[in-house]
């Protein structure tokens, strides 16, 4: 049973920094693309980044180019999101998924992911 489990959500203020972590269990998690999504209230769930199964290949929306670091450590079965310079409008609740793709060293996606944790609650304050 895959298991996808975020943490380091918070309260920061605007211009400040956080990092979330996912920790993964019950996959082959070097032959997972692994992403980030958030869902504002009341909105649809939407993507952040995504990075390929070794991490040569990352890919971000154009909203947080720039501010945004995803990474992985197939060691030990996590991907993080490193967020930067944060911002009144990415208070979300941020998820990270998982989509099995073991073909390619860069190819990321944005969409059609199987697995997802239960959310880590991001608050950005003015």
């Amino acid at each position: 049973q895959v298991q996808l489990v975020e943490s380091g959500g918070g309260l920061v203020q605007a211009g400040g920094s956080l990092r979330l972590s996912c920790a993964a269990s019950g996959l082959t998690f070097s032959r997972d693309v692994m992403g980030w999504f958030l869902q504002a209230p009341g909105k649809e769930r939407e993507f952040v980044a995504s990075i390929s199964t070794t991490g040569a290949g990352t890919d971000y929306a154009d909203s947080v180019k720039g501010r945004f670091t995803i990474s992985r450590d197939n060691a030990n079965n996590a991907v993080n999101l490193q967020m930067n310079s944060l911002r009144p409008e990415d208070t979300a609740v941020y998820y990270c998924g998982a989509r099995f793709f073991p073909s390619s060293a860069r190819i990321t996606f944005r969409d059609n992911y199987n697995d997802w944790g239960q959310g880590t609650q991001v608050t950005v304050s003015s």
